[in-house]
């Protein structure tokens, strides 16, 4: 569907958009009528919006009426739903897309957020450099964008991202790796803690795994099967995920949880001995869902 655009120059960094059709509903998604009806529809078939003009699309702005199609113009009316501060900033809460776990907080201002979308990496605008920067540009650490959410003041993004090595300098993951509690004055290197696991306790669950693989401490069952190789691992895989089957057909709910766990380590220990981070699992897993496919059939 076209909608009618008349571009006026406002400022010097803005144009001043009304925007005409047969209704506002039919361009404008319904829960932003719901939420937004006096910002947005001033009468049922005029909306005047104020768009800084670097995040209209430049083929458009050539011309002071022109004809868009609705989809194109969603994103510069989520641009205008957003408050940037005096210096044209906004905070950007950076989430691995992945794990959930909250990596960084940036800022960024129209700019960066456009290319952010037209690149797919995370890029941010730095108030001590006054300048933009790709996040990872010096050390290959980037961030991959899955998705940009709005809260619901409109003074914060979220950034899901999916991380390409360390976030932080310091080579944490997380930048947020220091506790708050009342022995951070007195010795603050004892609250310099591991990050949080990745995907929950099964992450933390695999690290456990990944140091008796590595340490191989005696009486340990899980370094026991590292011992016995690959090919004793992948059988007993096999076995409990036979007996979690035979648990969900016949078996009490009690009995079926047990299995599940059963599997589920055994599985940890036969990606700790393939290499495979869990992390990779969970991204296919991830890949798939937002691709619509179902499990490979047997």
């Amino acid at each position: 569907m076209l909608v009618q655009v008349n571009l006026t120059a406002y400022d010097a960094g803005t144009y001043m958009a009304p925007i005409v059709n047969d209704g506002c509903r039919s361009f404008i998604a319904t829960r932003f009528y719901r939420q937004y009806p006096r910002k947005f529809c001033h009468t049922q078939i005029l909306t005047v919006l104020y768009l800084p003009r670097v995040a209209f699309p430049s083929e458009y702005a050539k011309h002071m009426v022109t004809y868009i199609d609705a989809a194109h113009l969603a994103p510069v009316i989520m641009l205008a739903m957003l408050k940037f501060d005096e210096r044209g900033l906004i905070p950007a809460v950076v989430q691995d897309s992945i794990s959930g776990r909250v990596l960084m907080l940036g800022w960024m201002n129209a700019e960066s957020l456009r290319l952010t979308r037209e690149t797919g990496d995370v890029i941010f605008f730095s108030r001590s450099r006054d300048q933009l920067w790709r996040k990872g540009e010096t050390s290959g650490n980037v961030l991959k964008l899955r998705d940009l959410r709005i809260d619901c003041d409109g003074d914060t993004l979220l950034v899901r991202a999916e991380p390409h090595g360390p976030t932080c300098h310091t080579g944490n993951e997380s930048c947020f790796f220091y506790e708050f509690d009342d022995n951070a004055v007195d010795a603050p290197d004892a609250v310099r803690q591991q990050d949080p696991p990745a995907a929950g306790f099964l992450d933390e669950l695999a690290g456990v795994i990944a140091a008796r693989h590595a340490d191989a401490p005696e009486g340990s069952y899980t370094a026991s099967l590292f011992k016995k190789g690959r090919h004793k691992i992948s059988q007993k895989v096999g076995e409990e995920g036979l007996e979690t089957a035979m648990a969900g057909v016949a078996q009490s709910d009690d009995r079926l949880i047990d299995e599940s766990a059963d599997l589920l380590f055994h599985l940890l220990v036969l990606l700790q001995e393939r290499n495979v981070p869990l992390r990779t699992v969970i991204s296919r897993l991830s890949e798939r869902h937002a691709a619509g496919q179902q499990p490979d059939p047997v």
